[in-house]
């Protein structure tokens, strides 16, 4: 989660947050707490309403990212009764997001199987109903491809 919407979430200012966070750098090792690239962050611009940084207004700086441990650790940083409350609304979603993730692997699974299950009876069928002559066709233009 980017800090604007987590600062948004618990109420503060983004500066306020990133400054919490950067009194206890410590708490925030890089797979918890990392800065987007300039790369990412003009990605980030293309695909939603972030206003430029040329001109007047606009961010200045590289936006911070936060994972699912980060948001955990912002609670002890944070120390208001919003943040717990927040913090474990974020969590909940988190466990839903990972639960829906698991569903849509063991579906995707599943479809692949019918799926292998399908072709594998559908050749059958093409196959027995071939003339001879089709099947030297199709022997013959594998053979010049390979």
């Amino acid at each position: 989660m980017l800090a604007p919407d987590l600062a948004a979430l618990y109420g503060v200012e983004p500066r306020a947050l990133i400054q919490a966070v950067m009194r206890n750098r410590t708490r925030f090792p890089t797979d918890f707490m990392f800065q987007l690239s300039s790369e990412e962050s003009d990605r980030l611009k293309s695909q939603s309403v972030i206003s430029k940084s040329e001109g007047r207004g606009g961010r200045r700086t590289l936006l911070y990212a936060f994972t699912e441990q980060g948001v955990a650790m912002l609670s002890s940083v944070l120390r208001s009764e919003r943040a717990i409350h927040v913090n474990i609304a974020i969590m909940r979603l988190f466990v839903q997001m990972r639960r829906l993730a698991l569903t849509h692997t063991d579906l995707a699974r599943r479809l692949d199987a019918l799926e292998s299950r399908y072709d594998a009876s559908f050749k059958v069928e093409i196959a027995s109903s071939l003339t001879e002559t089709d099947k030297f066709r199709i022997w013959t233009n594998e053979q010049t491809r390979a």
